[in-house]
């Protein structure tokens, strides 16, 4: 870590990412991590290629994340929460332009990728290390910062819920609530309140749900359609999966998710992104890893090209190991 610190002390133009599709541990992590590099007077970017998540708009400074970036002479990188690089998106061809890259998470599937890496499989979350980094920093921890760390670790635990959570995710959240974070106005945000849209668009995923005849695999689908039916956007799908995940005696959740764009669009193939959610029993990380992605054993996904019939036939195979 020591030799990460003096980078991000030397530096002065910093370009901070994390994964397409952020989750609140991505975007937690990212804000955090820029906040305290602002106190040290760097000039910093925030960059996440896709809009963030309504759910998340109520972030500190979460208006300074781009979308669009170009090279402006960075002499650092650091991805957060990302287990391959290929996870931040087109802006992968900055980052090849940038002497330094420094690598930030908490996936066991990590490639570890950049010139240099700060992995801890056992944190409970990207945001717990970036906490953990901003202390060795000697960076004060502002109600800004900590509501980040908050939200990020409440999050990617489920809300203390999945197996993930640890001792260090109470006893930081408790330290960020010393430090005036509000638990119940970040769950209002987070937890509290849907659109009519969304409502809509989890009636058709319910609808959707396919079942394994073993009974042990739940399959959801959310296609181009049901987005434009119900006015919704992909940031709306947040959390959706936990749905397929409850169906008593169901081992793994998949949650297959539709990308096109004008361009794109094809009645014979289409781009899926499959998120996997396991009740701990099967490593989904492992499965996911066989398709190009990543994650964690519990909680992976990976994207691949192909029919909606196929990724489904592709799915439902992995019942034969279960």
């Amino acid at each position: 870590m020591d030799i990460i610190i003096r980078y991000l002390k030397n530096s002065s133009r910093i370009f901070i990412a994390t994964h397409t599709n952020p989750d609140g541990d991505a975007i937690g992590s990212l804000v955090a991590m820029g906040l305290s590099l602002d106190s040290l007077n760097k000039k910093i970017t925030l960059y996440n290629e896709s809009p963030i998540p309504a759910v998340y708009r109520f972030l500190p400074s979460v208006n300074r994340v781009v979308r669009n970036i170009n090279n402006e002479n960075y002499d650092l990188a650091i991805i957060l929460d990302c287990s391959d690089l290929q996870r931040i998106g087109n802006a992968v061809s900055i980052i090849k332009t940038i002497p330094i890259t420094i690598n930030i998470d908490h996936h066991v599937t990590n490639t570890r990728f950049g010139n240099f890496q700060l992995i801890d499989t056992s944190a409970c979350a990207t945001s717990e290390i970036i906490y953990r980094l901003i202390k060795q920093m000697a960076v004060p921890f502002n109600k800004a910062i900590a509501t980040s760390i908050y939200t990020g670790i409440l999050t990617d635990t489920g809300s203390f819920r999945f197996s993930n959570t640890n001792k260090a995710a109470f006893a930081i959240c408790q330290e960020m609530v010393e430090l005036g974070v509000d638990p119940y106005n970040i769950a209002q945000h987070v937890y509290g309140t849907y659109s009519l849209g969304r409502i809509k668009l989890l009636n058709l995923a319910l609808d959707s749900i396919e079942i394994s005849d073993n009974g042990k695999l739940s399959i959801m689908t959310l296609t181009q359609d049901m987005f434009n039916e119900t006015h919704t956007q992909p940031e709306d799908v947040d959390g959706l999966i936990n749905y397929a995940k409850r169906i008593e005696d169901v081992k793994v959740a998949a949650l297959i998710q539709q990308h096109w764009n004008g361009k794109e669009k094809s009645i014979n193939c289409n781009r899926f992104h499959v998120s996997l959610r396991s009740d701990g029993t099967v490593d989904v990380a492992a499965i996911a890893a066989s398709f190009g992605g990543g994650g964690h054993s519990s909680a992976a996904g990976f994207s691949i090209e192909s029919t909606l019939s196929d990724v489904k036939l592709q799915i439902l195979k992995l019942t034969e190991t279960m």
